[in-house]
């Protein structure tokens, strides 16, 4: 594009984004992400963002073999890893009306999900969901096993308080001690017999199919077992919908004025509005605007996610994700974003298939992420873990991402999140998304409320 062109632009946008905060919005909406992004498609209000891409912990980036620079377009020669902010982020559930959405700004491949438990000390792997595969155990092991599900209840009046408690009431002590407990463990960050359950759907019983799989195959259960994704990745989704809405970058609000109703940004001038779509989260939120609740804040743990281009190892699986209940380096879930879909390998290597894109979860208590130096060490220790395990070999391309609020937990009893969305929607805030609303929900929902949100806004104003 020629110099010229390109300043004539560039002031066309700056004058658009004067008029922008010397004016007065009737909504404003916070955050790019997939919520943000469909609200500020259905609505045409503006959307801040702040970070200078869209997608949230959706975002897809590239990196090229043995390079360091994230690269947020794929290159012409196709030669990078494609990764994601998140980790692997597969659209499930899509009801039609999203469905056609998303086909109307992407083409979609469609996938059977193939996910795995592996057992390091036995170097087993285990098809998702465990307790529907007894059979790869041993007939001493899963017989002991479907005795105790068999003699457990939700009618026997045991008291169930925590994600713990559900669990053994549930699987049973030999499943949990096996792998229910230590998972949840380094899932929740140590949480697990403090929070209340929650998605127990992630761990479907049926005692019916349970056994069934003591002794053959069964059909595959859980609200993941078909998924859908952009053929060109998420980045060209988020793209797509960004260039349909109007979309402001690199402003992170830094505070809330609910009296003058401001939103203040670390690098831009406040902007004034009438109403606030929100799709941060929701104890962010609170933090912005200074308001309180009376009820004790829920936790939310944090998730670094190591990002892993390599050539692959003697024993990679051909999972899709692999859960963890036990490793050294403390992780509990490994994801082959290549397992799914070839295009996540640089071009020269996606018809030989000898190199692997992996990405890898650790769970943090919330908020306390490692230095620099920290991660760095980690990185090398899960590197030579994966190795170890023959999962990976020579590794071409190791980046670390870092997820604040990454799980979104409630202690039992808890009212906050109701009490929390409650006093934000007196102050003209509505919350919308999954962690803006406190949820576990996958893409498609996310659409789907930022285009009721965004709709119904429109129309009232």
């Amino acid at each position: 594009m020629p110099k010229g062109t390109t300043l004539f632009l560039q002031f066309k946008l700056r004058m658009r984004m004067r008029r922008i905060l010397e004016r007065h919005n009737p909504v404003c909406i916070l955050g790019a992400g997939m919520t943000g992004l469909a609200a500020g498609l259905a609505s045409g209000f503006p959307v801040f963002e702040a970070e200078k891409t869209t997608g949230g912990i959706c975002s897809s980036y590239y990196m090229r073999p043995r390079g360091k620079k994230r690269l947020q377009a794929k290159p012409k020669d196709e030669v990078a890893y494609r990764f994601e902010i998140g980790g692997g982020h597969w659209i499930f559930g899509a009801d039609p009306l999203v469905l056609r959405l998303i086909r109307s700004i992407s083409p979609i491949k469609s996938y059977s999900r193939k996910a795995s438990i592996y057992l390091p000390d036995q170097g087993l792997l285990v098809p998702y969901p465990l307790q529907n595969h007894l059979g790869y155990l041993g007939s001493k092991l899963a017989s002991k096993a479907l005795q105790e599900m068999e003699r457990t209840s939700p009618c026997n009046n045991q008291k169930v308080e925590t994600m713990a408690d559900w669990l053994h009431l549930n699987l049973g002590p030999t499943l949990c001690e096996l792998f229910f407990d230590p998972f949840h463990y380094l899932y929740t960050a140590g949480l697990c017999k403090k929070i209340a359950p929650q998605d127990a759907y992630k761990s479907p019983v049926d005692i019916r199919l349970v056994r069934q799989g003591a002794s053959a195959q069964v059909p595959p259960v859980g609200y993941n077992a078909t998924y859908i994704y952009p053929k060109g990745g998420l980045d060209v989704l988020a793209r797509e919908m960004a260039a349909r809405s109007e979309i402001y970058y690199n402003h992170r609000v830094e505070s809330i004025d609910l009296e003058r109703k401001e939103v203040h940004f670390t690098e831009s001038r406040p902007i004034s509005y009438g109403r606030l779509l929100s799709t941060l989260p929701l104890n962010r939120m609170l933090q912005l605007t200074g308001l309180k609740t009376e009820q004790k804040p829920n936790p939310s743990p944090s998730v670094l996610v190591l990002n892993i281009g390599a050539t692959k190892g003697p024993e990679t699986p051909q999972d899709h994700w692999v859960y963890i209940p036990k490793s050294q380096a403390q992780f509990h879930r490994v994801g082959f974003y290549s397992n799914v879909d070839s295009s996540f390998l640089p071009a020269p290597d996606r018809t030989t298939k000898n190199k692997v894109s992996v990405y890898v979860e650790k769970a943090f208590p919330q908020g306390q992420k490692p230095t620099e130096f920290e991660i760095e060490v980690l990185g090398h220790a899960v590197v030579k873990e994966l190795q170890d395990w023959g999962w990976i070999s020579d590794v071409e391309v190791l980046d670390p991402t870092w997820i604040d609020v990454a799980y979104t937990w409630s202690w039992p009893n808890s009212k906050w999140k109701e009490e929390a969305l409650e006093i934000l929607d007196q102050h003209n805030i509505l919350q919308v998304g999954r962690y803006a609303r406190w949820v576990f929900q996958g893409i498609a929902d996310s659409i789907r409320d930022g285009l009721i949100a965004g709709t119904t806004l429109r129309v009232e104003v």
